[in-house]
């Protein structure tokens, strides 16, 4: 295995260094040569540019003499170390920083075509003859009461931008070399930082899947082979812990099972050897029956529970109103909120609003809300049941003036059997698998659900859904 990673990395390395200096020789020396020539011409345009606003518009206003500007116009050149022209629009020249023109002598620039530079600013080339080595110029326009009267035309050696480009190149080159000096001293050092480590978590996930879920990796680190180790580890842990998982599981099954056995044996073996009256076994054998209903209820939610964990579960996804299977829900708990002098209100966005998921579990996660509701709110309460758009979602919330669930126990009312201190009186027949079903429907669905509870003033539970494209239809036929 070592020999194979080692030449694996030979051979990058090498890749590494051949396309570098293929990609500093071709794609970085263009690119570099361009950036030097818009960085110089770039200066030299903005410089030009205000010239044409200064000294040549003063020059051709006759508000200063022509001799000042050429003195201007050489030290500008020599301080640029540039050659700075001005000329009209026929290619007289006006002014030239390298020689002063002989006003009895007239210097025509032959061919001169201020479009020249097209789309940019700036040319590359002898100017029209006027050079015998490559010059950069650029033309900057003088404009005076919206009439082009000349133009600011600088020059500069394009030697000088090539010089330039070649020394930031040579730092280029210089650079890749330290990367590969870099490059070199992490294949040196390959087997210490990365290929030890590697053996140990080797060793160890041979240790895992043998079954030995004590055995020690010890890999130290803030890297991704430390965070790697750490991983492995903890998955020992967990699998080493799943077995007291599993006991504590069925331990709460139990528990929750051994109850309600315990009180039917007891009322059966009560009646039948006469130490509860004949006449009371009618109000005993309804306990049981309640028991027997406890006991069913637990059973189907396993079931529930179990299927809503299983990969792959399939859902049955329509369009279908959200609105209406509510007040379905709404009303099928109209009995048990008049025993208990409790309202529901609702509060829904329009009569019809369309979403996309499976109704009979969305349906049930809204009889499981509402029953939690009702169970912890007392008498004259109201609870509101409330729909919203957003976003391409809809939110479902419930929301209820109950005894609120402390903050601390907020993280972990979806855990399978929790029940807080606050709910264990008030919640006599509950199963402690509502809310964890409730859970995984939504995420199921792929949406979320959230929670929002003040102790003493209430809870709200908001989950998502998909907006289904039927409404979209029917605002357009209203349209």
């Amino acid at each position: 295995m070592r020999k194979t990673l080692y030449l694996k990395f030979i051979l990058a390395y090498i890749l590494f260094a051949f396309f570098g200096f293929v990609t500093v020789a071709t794609f970085v020396s263009r690119l570099t040569y361009e950036y030097c020539l818009r960085q110089t011409s770039g200066n030299m345009y903005r410089e030009a540019s205000r010239i044409a606003d200064t000294y040549a518009v003063d020059l051709y206003n006759s508000e200063i003499s022509l001799d000042t500007v050429q003195k201007q116009m050489e030290a500008l050149s020599y301080f640029m170390d540039t050659e700075i022209w001005i000329i009209n629009p026929s290619g007289r020249m006006v002014v030239n920083s390298a020689n002063a023109p002989d006003p009895e002598q007239e210097i025509i620039v032959e061919g001169f075509d201020p479009t020249v530079t097209k789309e940019s600013y700036y040319t590359r080339g002898t100017f029209f003859n006027s050079f015998e080595e490559e010059k950069v110029s650029v033309i900057a326009p003088i404009i005076n009461n919206y009439k082009t009267r000349g133009y600011v035309i600088i020059h500069t050696a394009a030697s000088g931008i090539d010089e330039e480009a070649n020394s930031m190149l040579n730092i280029s080159y210089l650079m890749l070399i330290v990367i590969l000096f870099l490059s070199l001293i992490i294949l040196i050092f390959f087997t210490e930082v990365v290929y030890r480590p590697l053996r140990k978590i080797i060793a160890a996930t041979e240790q895992y899947a043998s079954g030995n879920m004590h055995y020690e990796l010890n890999v130290e680190g803030e890297d991704e082979m430390g965070y790697l180790a750490a991983s492995l580890r903890y998955m020992a842990q967990t699998v080493a812990n799943s077995d007291d998982d599993q006991k504590k599981f069925i331990a709460n099954v139990s528990h929750d099972f051994r109850s309600p056995l315990t009180s039917i044996r007891g009322f059966l073996e009560a009646m039948l050897d006469g130490t509860i009256p004949p006449e009371m076994h009618e109000h005993y054998l309804g306990v049981v029956l309640n028991e027997t209903e406890r006991l069913t209820k637990l059973t189907n939610s396993l079931l529930t529970l179990n299927n809503l964990n299983t990969k792959g579960m399939l859902l049955h996804m329509t369009d279908w109103n959200i609105n209406d299977v509510i007040r379905k829900v709404s009303a099928s708990f109209e009995q048990v909120c008049r025993s208990k002098n409790i309202r529901i209100r609702l509060i829904l966005s329009g009569d019809v609003l369309y979403v996309h998921a499976d109704m009979d579990k969305i349906q049930q996660v809204l009889y499981n809300l509402v029953d939690n509701a009702i169970k912890f709110s007392g008498s004259g309460s109201v609870i509101e049941i409330e729909t919203t758009e957003k976003g391409g979602k809809v939110f479902v919330s419930v929301k209820d003036n109950g005894i609120g669930i402390p903050k601390e126990d907020q993280n972990q009312i979806w855990e399978r059997f929790y029940k807080t201190d606050l709910s264990r009186g008030k919640d006599k027949k509950g199963t402690g698998l509502g809310l964890s079903i409730v859970r995984e429907i939504i995420r199921a669905h792929g949406e979320n659900i959230s929670l929002v509870s003040t102790q003493g003033v209430g809870s709200k539970f908001t989950f998502t859904l998909k907006r289904s494209e039927l409404n979209d239809e029917l605002d357009d036929d209203d349209l």
